[in-house]
């Protein structure tokens, strides 16, 4: 614990426990607080991003799900996979929205069940990933709060030192991708 802790500063993990638990299990229950907090009803969302790279399923997208799960009936949704900057991405999007006037509640969630796709005996990787979620309401104000700017970049280059081999349209699901554990999270750290 001590080595793990004084490298990376990871003092816990939290994992999702119980058969049957995906991802907007942790989603849905953010949304919740949120909304309670905040004072208002699902129904009064008008759209739902969910950035994630561990959804259910390929389709339906985890945020009509967790859309599903709260009762937002008026709201649409979609998923965004951004990995690490997804939830970033995700509120900058969300803003757009915001900024244009068609939407005056966008929820943005960010919600992982990382611990499906790390290999527990790859000591590399197993430390630094668990599972969790956050969320976040965008709404317009008059006071000048909120988002004023963004500047985004995206560089791909550093594709073959973090990725998930199999299980896309490249390498699908197979006997060997299983057997070979490529469905799993490589990091090449020192990289």
């Amino acid at each position: 614990s001590e080595w793990i802790e004084t490298r990376t500063g990871i003092k816990e993990r939290r994992i999702l426990k119980g058969e049957g638990l995906g991802t907007s299990d942790m989603g849905a229950p953010a949304v919740e607080l949120l909304l309670k907090k905040r004072g208002i009803k699902a129904s009064e969302i008008d759209l739902i991003i969910v950035c994630t790279a561990t959804p259910e399923y390929q389709f339906p997208a985890t945020a009509n799900v967790v859309s599903t799960m709260i009762g937002a009936t008026r709201a649409w949704s979609f998923d965004l996979l951004g990995a690490c900057s997804g939830f970033i991405y995700a509120l900058t999007v969300a803003s757009k929205f915001i900024e244009t006037g068609t939407h005056k509640k966008v929820l943005v969630i960010g919600t992982d069940k990382m611990s499906t796709i790390v290999d527990w005996t790859d000591r590399r990787t197993c430390i630094l990933f668990g599972d969790g979620a956050g969320a976040a309401l965008l709404e317009p104000n008059t006071e000048g709060f909120g988002i004023v700017d963004s500047r985004m970049y995206s560089d791909g280059s550093g594709q073959p030192h973090l990725f998930q081999k199999a299980g896309g349209s490249l390498n699908p699901a197979s006997e060997e991708t299983v057997k070979n554990k490529e469905h799993f999270i490589f990091l090449f750290g020192r990289k």
